[in-house]
């Protein structure tokens, strides 16, 4: 997430620093960047595309819609199937490495020499580190981190390079695996969705860039529409893989994700989430000898909290409340610094080779501060079965263990079962403190780096140390058997945690109540959850939110700024525009196109009255004069159309996609027409019916298409006037045909 490009203004050390919790960072044109295009999340009904919908018989929709079920099930399985396998080499690769790392503590505990054990701990982290990072910053930068926002921002319609390329899915798997093995503050379960993703946006394809190969299957799925559908599954499923959470993963689609939703598609993505969570079960559970048992729902299972034992009374229910304050103060504060942090990135560690140096440092580092609290810590408990997977001695007396290295000496996820269901009495609370500082700063330094991370399972974690510390102090201070559980109390204080953090409410309430197998305590992490997003609103943005903006995504939120009423399209439009003619020389598309300053995802089609240049230019110059009436090759403004154009955000899309629909076979599947001797009618070349078709989206692939640039051919004309589709778009803010009569296919 540290390969921001930002303005140099925003950039001057001269500039005064903003507030330590700047409320929302700033939405103008400096934080717009140029590289991001959208995507076409309307279909363009132009004459050929209705033409060959006509065509598909009943039997044809059938055999369609069936496609789209199997799809769903294939992506569920082989979202599973990627799961199960980063769940088994973690717990491999980590397992090897703790049992060198206990063994050789052990033998230097007795001889003296601890350093030499320190000096492997680090070194080891640093070494698996170092692979994960150099292969995300040198071979895919976009599969860093946990992949949740840009994912957030392909839904909303914004196209990312590369996000969902084969290529990707390969490196964010390996860098995953290694970085949870290294020792980093991280988790396995957040990178799931962009792995779920990248799956679902390469089988409903049919196709694979990184690959090279067309398989020439799934061919009606070649456009945004279906692949946004699609992706929408792959996310929901790798939610249901990470968390054995089918309808949280749903929810998660819906919340976080989509911005195009409907119920057909709740059916599918739920099917696809049912059998992502089915398949992980079913092959983990035969991969740890339990072929029938099926208790393997989720890469992290939580355990089962006993409703009798662990219940909840209405007098506890302001203590909720008030962990969810805290959560939400300590998830701001969290986002806050990360924000600070991740300004340095931009500004100093910006290349590749800084980047796995910062990665191999915070890994020496993590493994260098765990070390030494363990070491300092005398808090030695007495060992039980399964208490921890590798339990170190150090100074503890025979038959204790250290209760520090329970926290630190292992995986996240299994520190986090740890802290929910070990006995009252496991903890020290001087113990439970130092982690969850430690821990909040190192996690907190951890989550923007150059490697495939999730910050799920680090938020969990610390939420759980401090509500489990909140429940011992409850006990001490009271004395009161009723909170003498504090197992509970550290399952609110990571749903807090969690929630300040990332800010969700309906998913995460769903998948808190699905991965703990307890629908008890839905309502009281509603509250908690609820409480932390209110309390953190205040101060920052949520943790996802933050990195678009930083990332300069143009991100369309589901509603427009409260103060934006008087906003008219003039204002938030880019300039120059660039418009195209019905009929344009080649030569002309081959310039608009190699420009680099006007690469868009598509231009306004115009009939113009002067055949001699295109309608190109700013506002200024394809637009009348305000208040002058529209005249011959006018390009009227949508800051013309009325007071209040295009707020809407939904509307703001729809302009859009008219807009880009216009041109789109520009650029895959051109009808040329010659000059001069051979201008007659019989040498002009048209589209066929099959041609048209969502070209841009479901013609050869990008590296494929060209135009024909040589001196000879630039003088060719390409004709648009049969391409021009019926007006289906007539809206409020639009203006009447007779208003913008030369703007042909948006007015019409």
């Amino acid at each position: 997430m540290s390969n921001v490009e930002l303005d140099d203004e925003l950039l001057d050390p001269d500039m005064d620093p903003p507030h330590p919790f700047p409320k929302e960072i700033p939405h103008n044109e400096k934080l717009l960047s140029l590289k991001y295009e959208s995507l076409d999340y309307d279909n363009s009904e132009n004459q050929l595309f209705l033409e060959e919908e006509r065509r598909i018989n009943h039997t044809a929709f059938r055999t369609v819609e069936i496609k789209r079920w199997v799809i769903c099930a294939l992506i569920g399985i082989l979202t599973g199937l990627v799961a199960c396998f980063i769940d088994i080499v973690v717990e491999n690769l980590a397992g090897l490495k703790y049992r060198v790392i206990k063994g050789n503590i052990d033998k230097f505990t007795e001889k003296g020499g601890l350093s030499f054990s320190l000096l492997l701990w680090a070194t080891l982290n640093a070494a698996f580190v170092l692979v994960g990072s150099v292969i995300v910053a040198f071979i895919e930068p976009v599969a860093a981190g946990s992949g949740i926002p840009q994912i957030k921002c392909f839904l909303n319609g914004v196209k990312i390079p590369h996000v969902v390329r084969l290529k990707t899915l390969v490196i964010k798997v390996s860098g995953v695996i290694l970085s949870v093995v290294g020792g980093l503050a991280v988790g396995k379960e957040g990178p799931m969705i962009h792995s779920g993703s990248v799956i679902a946006a390469g089988i409903s394809q049919g196709r694979s860039t990184s690959l090279k190969r067309d398989f020439k299957i799934f061919e009606y799925f070649r456009r945004d529409t279906e692949k946004r559908d699609f992706v929408s599954a792959g996310a929901a499923a790798g939610v249901s893989a990470a968390f054995g959470a089918p309808v949280g993963g749903v929810l998660f689609s819906l919340e976080e994700g989509a911005s195009f939703w409907n119920q057909f598609l709740t059916w599918r993505i739920f099917f696809a989430s049912m059998i992502s969570t089915f398949t992980l079960n079913f092959v983990l559970s035969i991969y740890h000898g339990n072929m029938w048992d099926l208790s393997s729902p989720g890469l992290i299972n939580f355990g089962r909290f006993d409703s009798e034992k662990m219940a909840y009374t209405i007098h506890e229910i302001p203590v909720f409340i008030a962990m969810g304050v805290v959560g939400g103060v300590l998830g701001a504060v969290f986002n806050a610094l990360n924000y600070w942090l991740t300004m340095f990135r931009i500004r100093y560690i910006h290349r590749p080779c800084l980047q796995v140096v910062e990665a191999m440092l915070v890994a020496a580092v993590t493994a260098t501060v765990a070390f030494v609290l363990i070491y300092s810590s005398r808090d030695c408990q007495p060992l039980q079965g399964g208490s921890m997977s590798y339990p170190l001695q150090l100074f503890c007396a025979d038959g204790e263990y250290n209760s520090m290295a329970a926290a630190f000496f292992n995986t996240p996820e299994k520190s986090v079962v740890s802290l929910f269901h070990d006995p009252p009495g496991s903890y020290n609370p001087l113990t439970l403190g130092l982690f969850t500082l430690v821990y909040f700063f190192l996690a907190c330094w951890t989550y923007g780096l150059t490697v495939s991370a999730g910050v799920f399972i680090p938020s969990l974690l610390i939420g759980a140390a401090w509500g489990r510390l909140f429940g011992i102090s409850l006990s001490y201070l009271t004395g009161a058997a009723i909170w003498a559980d504090p197992g509970k109390y550290a399952l609110m204080g990571a749903a807090a945690q969690l929630g300040g953090i990332v800010r969700m409410t309906l998913s995460l309430t769903v998948i808190m109540m699905e991965a703990t197998s307890n629908v008890t305590y839905g309502f009281p992490i509603m509250l908690v959850l609820m409480t932390a997003k209110i309390v953190g609103d205040v101060f920052i943005e949520g943790l996802y939110d933050m990195h678009i903006q930083l990332q300069s995504v143009p991100f369309l939120h589901w509603e427009a700024p409260v103060t934006s009423h008087s906003l008219t399209a003039r204002e938030v439009m880019s300039t120059p525009v660039t418009c195209l003619r019905r009929r344009e020389k080649v030569g002309i598309i081959v310039d608009v196109l190699s420009d680099t300053a006007s690469n868009h995802n598509g231009f306004p089609v115009v009939e113009h009255a002067d055949d001699t240049q295109p309608a190109r230019g700013p506002w200024s110059v394809c637009a009348g004069a305000a208040g002058s009436p529209p005249g011959p090759g006018t390009l009227i403004s949508a800051a013309d159309w009325g007071p209040d154009p295009a707020l809407s955000n939904r509307r703001k899309i729809k302009f859009h996609a008219i807009l880009s629909s216009g041109v789109g076979l520009s650029r895959g599947h051109p009808a040329f027409a010659a000059r001069g001797v051979n201008s007659a009618p019989g040498h002009r070349r048209t589209l066929g019916k099959g041609e048209g078709k969502g070209a841009r989206s479901q013609g050869p692939p990008a590296r494929a298409r060209h135009l024909p640039s040589s001196p000879g051919h630039r003088d060719l004309l390409d004709n648009r006037d049969h391409l021009h589709w019926p007006g289906g778009y007539r809206d409020a803010s639009a203006p009447p045909p007779s208003t913008c009569p030369e703007l042909r296919g948006v007015c019409n």
